[in-house]
């Protein structure tokens, strides 16, 4: 298809492209390595995370498009683009995005490395003393390490490994008179650390594993001429779909485990490479992955730049990075209540919890003190990702083996946690637990937890449900809500979740739950409709959503269909958004914010005015497909008065930020917001937030009508990824039978450091 008609089809389409808002999403996150005011350090950790996020989404979203490409499977996204035009398209924009990623570590970063105590340098760069420490790590710990493995015509082709990087060499011998040359490939092992570090006296200096390796491969190659040594890093279709099954079982645990091994050996989808690299290699790396120049990514400098963590982690420079505040005590739990009387206390109160800003203790707290209460007869929970050396884990341990009835539903399909989640729950298995792993053919993605405690003659239901995972390190990090409480309807509600998700049991509506699979998707809408049916009477009305993504088709529907009936409608939404704001006729009192600033924006939180009565809804789901339609998904209602009164102003703080803040163009671009003098970081405010300073729920509707202006210029903004008017719009994928995006919360080293959050 022509360029120009590719363009003018996008540009014509009213919804945006779920994997091109996902690129400009990231070039958000790479602004932040842009920002002058944060340390070296803070900005190295940002440029490491938009790595990790692009290794995922080469993975799993471009894997996806080549599971439709390798199979001839016709894909249509809404603007009506086929999957090869989609593919160049898609391409051409991530290229762009590792240029500008590179020019900014070159140009932006490298030449601060001296002036804050370290270097990275190569083998020419040290004294005769350094050159003899690095020879003696060489030939002490990494030669015994390496494996040639060589191609030619008596040698088939070797197995190389994903996202690990790999010295392709080529070498000429002489055989029978004639010169041959042959390709050998020597991998690096993962368990080496990417840097030789020396200490020096005025700083560190951190030498690249692979020049070490480069100056010393000769060794593995005695009395032929080297050619040629080129450093490369491939990445694999990470992305499969497991069969859908009525029985979760041990044979499907054994499924889960067969599928994770395609991850090793999946087709090439990206080939990052040294510049200049030779010809005869690349001929048969080509040939070998059936790629193209389009998944050929030359690299100007260290491949795989979320090595960084290296030296962002080093305890030399751990005072460097931003530092958090400690959490302060949620308003709806006094902290003497919290050490001492929590059973008590929620027995009269229900609490909202606020993370990072107010820690996840409580609930840790609560659960283990429930593993050692006498009175405590039973516990259920969900999990989906645990922290390391989980607290989480070691309370449901301690609590089977003093022989209360604990029922764990372990999600074996959490991306890239299936491993751990499966050795994790054979742990709880062989503790006594009851162990679920998984809900036929849906991933149980919502956060909940229920302590079942004989007092007396009654038996009480603490209960727990929330945005975020049971994990204590990421809770640190990723702003969510959560709600504690033995009110009888959450209770009954959820009891009646876990019979579902646990049993056959189809009960009756919930009261305080919307679900999904069952009826997320039309309760929401229902509630966006009853918006436009109000506005349309003359009646107040407006809607604020905060989530990680929104991309479903019928919700973006009903919100384009609301704006047109004069609902004010806001939207936070960190990454992903299909939906296109500001077009005329269309979308005129829809805006569109990202956040994206030292923490991870996960929570989960919907508000719709209804009339002077809102209504409010926190949980684990996103608006798209898989969280309606593949997914076991909860939103709670917030019913407690001065509770909401916390949502509305979460939602508010969101609303006024202006530093952490990017507006969404109706084209699809961002800018940054700068619509005050004085700057508001609400990364910054929830620590000073007050009591005082709760608003009423029923004000954010005055709020709303201060209409956030959509900048409709589409002048170039290359750092939030719009460098020329072939950017100015996007197009929507079929997304309703793709497989999964990978999981927001990719957390990789230590779950810290992916910004991605696509969970």
């Amino acid at each position: 298809m022509n360029p120009n008609k590719i363009s003018d089809q996008i540009r014509k389409s009213k919804y945006i492209s779920r994997d091109l808002s996902w690129l400009r999403f990231n070039y958000r996150v790479l602004d932040q390595v842009k920002d002058a005011s944060k340390s070296i350090f803070d900005r190295l950790k940002f440029l490491a995370i938009t790595s990790s996020n692009l290794d995922e989404f080469f993975m799993i979203r471009v894997g996806s498009l080549y599971n439709y490409i390798d199979y001839g499977k016709e894909r249509v996204d809404y603007s009506g683009l086929r999957e090869l035009p989609f593919r160049k398209k898609l391409f051409e924009l991530a290229h762009r995005f590792v240029i500008d990623a590179y020019s900014t570590y070159n140009n932006d970063l490298v030449p601060l490395f001296n002036k804050n105590g370290f270097d990275i340098c190569k083998i020419d760069n040290l004294t005769e003393v350094e050159q003899k420490k690095a020879d003696r790590y060489f030939k002490d710990t990494i030669y015994p390490l390496l494996t040639p493995m060589m191609y030619d015509n008596y040698h088939g082709f070797p197995l190389l490994m994903n996202q690990i990087l790999i010295f392709g060499v080529v070498t000429k011998t002489s055989d029978e008179n004639k010169l041959q040359q042959r390709l050998t490939f020597v991998q690096i092992p993962q368990n080496l650390a990417r840097f030789f570090e020396i200490q020096r006296k005025d700083k560190i200096i951190f030498v690249p594993i692979e020049e070490v390796i480069r100056w010393r491969i000769g060794k593995l190659f005695r009395n032929v001429e080297i050619v040629s040594i080129d450093l490369f890093r491939i990445t694999r279709n990470g992305d499969f779909t497991l069969e859908e099954s009525d029985d979760i079982d041990a044979d499907f645990i054994q499924e889960i485990k067969l599928k994770l091994k395609t991850r090793k050996k999946g087709r090439v989808v990206r080939l990052e490479v040294e510049k200049n690299p030779s010809p005869y290699m690349m001929k048969v790396l080509k040939e070998r992955w059936a790629i193209d120049n389009n998944n050929i990514f030359p690299v100007n400098n260290l491949i795989d730049l979320k090595g960084l963590w290296q030296i962002i982690k080093h305890n030399h420079f751990k005072d460097k990075l931003f530092r958090q505040p400690s959490p302060v005590p949620p308003f709806s739990l006094p902290i003497e209540e919290a050490n001492e009387n929590l059973f008590d206390y929620l027995k009269e109160h229900d609490v909202l919890l606020h993370h990072p800003f107010n820690s996840i203790e409580p609930v840790v707290s609560l659960l283990e003190k429930a593993a050692e209460d006498p009175y405590v007869l039973g516990i259920k929970q969900t999990i989906y990702r645990l922290a390391d050396q989980s607290r989480v884990s070691a309370a449901l341990l301690k609590a089977a083996e003093n022989g209360k009835n604990v029922s764990v539903l372990f999600e074996v399909k959490a991306r890239f946690d299936e491993e751990r989640n499966i050795k994790e729950g054979e742990r709880l298995e062989k503790a006594g637990c009851f162990v679920i792993y998984g809900v036929s053919k849906y991933k149980t993605h919502t956060k909940m937890m229920m302590i079942i405690r004989k007092e007396g003659e009654k038996v009480t239901r603490y209960v727990h449900i929330g945005s975020g995972n049971y994990n204590e390190q990421t809770s640190k990090l990723y702003t969510d809500i959560s709600l504690l409480t033995t009110n009888e309807t959450y209770a009954h509600d959820v009891s009646e979740f876990f019979n579902v998700i646990t049993g056959h049991s189809l009960p009756n509506d919930y009261e305080y739950l919307i679900t999904a699979p069952k009826d997320m998707r039309l309760q929401m809408a229902e509630l966006i409709r009853t918006e436009a049916r109000n506005a349309r009477r003359g009646l107040p009305s407006g809607i604020v959503m905060k989530m990680n993504s929104l991309e479903d088709k019928e919700i973006i529907d009903e919100l384009y269909r609301a704006s047109k009936a004069g609902v004010p409608i806001k939207l936070i939404v960190r990454g992903i958004c299909c939906l296109r704001p500001g077009r005329k006729s269309l979308s005129e009192n829809i805006s569109v914010s990202s956040i994206v600033g030292e923490y991870l924006e996960h929570t989960r939180l919907f508000y719709f005015h209804n009339n002077n009565e809102p209504k409010i809804l926190g949980g684990s789901a996103d608006m798209m497909v898989r969280s309606f339609d593949r997914r076991i998904e909860a939103l709670f209602l917030i019913v407690d008065e001065e509770l909401k009164k916390e949502a509305t102003t979460i939602l508010k703080y969101n609303l006024r930020d202006n530093k952490n803040t990017y507006v969404m163009r109706e084209d699809g671009a961002y800018i940054k917001k700068q619509d005050s003098d004085e700057v508001f970081n609400l990364h910054q405010e929830f620590y000073k937030l007050t009591p005082e300073k709760l608003e009423d729920s029923v004000s954010l509707h005055q709020y709303l009508q201060q209409q956030t202006i959509i900048p409709a210029s589409p002048k170039a903004y290359k750092n939030h990824g719009d460098e020329d008017s072939d950017l100015t719009t996007d197009d929507e994928l079929d997304v309703e039978d793709e497989p999964e995006l990978p999981e927001e919360e990719l957390e990789v080293a230590s779950n810290a450091e992916s910004q991605a959050g696509l969970e």
